[in-house]
C-alpha cells in the first residue's frame, strides 16, 4: 500500500502547469504540497463529480493537462465517467483514483467491491489510452515520468493507505471551498 502524501508529492514533481482537481479526501495533503494553488480547484462537498468537472476542463482547454484526484468510494459513485472520459478521448487528462477500500470522509465504511473489482480493468476496457495501477510507491516512482509524458486520457489506480477522518466536521482542516476557489482558477486560465 501507498502512502498517499508520499504519491502526491511524487505527482507534484510533474505537474507542470497543469490545473489539478483534488476531489474530497483522495487529495487531502495537496494544499501542503502545491506550488501552484491558483491551478488548483478543490472539488469539495460533490463525491464523484471531480471526474466529470476534470474532464469538462480538459475539453474546454485541450492546451492544458488536467489531473485528478479522485477516490473508489467516488469513482463507485459515478462509473459512467470512465466510458464519457474514453468516449471523448482528452489527450491531456491524467485521472488518478486513490483507492484505499473505505469511504475515508464518513468513517471508513467499506467501498462495495474493493476486494474484487479492477478499475484498471474498467478503464482500459471502456478505452483509456493507458491504465496503470500501483501498490509500490517505487513503481509508481518509476513509471511516473512515462505517465505524465503519454497522451491522454490516461487512468492510474493508486492502492493507498486509508486515512479514515473519525473528527467531528467542524474541527476537520478547512481547505478552500470550492466556490472560493473558481474565481482564482478561471482567472489563472484565461491568462
Amino acid at each position: 500500500m501507498i502512502d498517499l502524501h508520499a504519491a502526491l508529492e511524487i505527482v507534484s514533481r510533474y505537474r507542470g502547469d497543469a490545473v489539478v482537481i483534488p476531489a474530497m479526501t483522495s487529495g487531502r495533503h495537496w494544499p501542503t504540497i502545491t506550488d501552484k494553488p491558483d491551478l488548483d480547484l478543490a472539488l469539495t462537498g460533490a463525491m464523484g463529480k471531480g471526474s466529470s468537472m476534470a474532464l469538462g476542463i480538459a475539453l474546454a482547454r485541450p492546451e492544458r493537462k488536467v489531473i485528478v484526484f479522485d477516490g473508489d468510494g467516488s469513482l463507485v459513485m459515478n462509473l459512467g465517467t470512465l466510458v464519457s472520459m474514453a468516449n471523448k478521448a482528452p489527450k491531456n487528462l491524467v485521472y488518478f483514483v486513490m483507492a484505499n477500500g473505505a469511504y475515508c470522509i464518513t468513517g471508513g465504511q467499506p467501498v462495495p467491491g474493493h476486494d474484487f473489482a479492477s478499475f484498471t480493468g474498467m478503464a482500459r476496457e471502456c478505452g483509456f489510452k493507458a491504465a496503470y495501477e500501483f501498490d509500490n510507491l517505487e513503481e509508481f516512482a518509476t513509471t511516473a515520468p512515462e505517465i505524465f509524458s503519454g497522451n491522454g486520457p490516461v487512468f492510474v489506480c493508486l492502492k493507498t493507505v486509508p486515512e479514515i477522518e473519525t473528527r467531528p466536521i467542524g474541527q476537520r482542516p478547512a481547505f478552500a471551498r470550492t466556490p472560493e476557489a473558481y474565481p482564482r482558477v478561471w482567472k489563472a486560465l484565461r491568462q
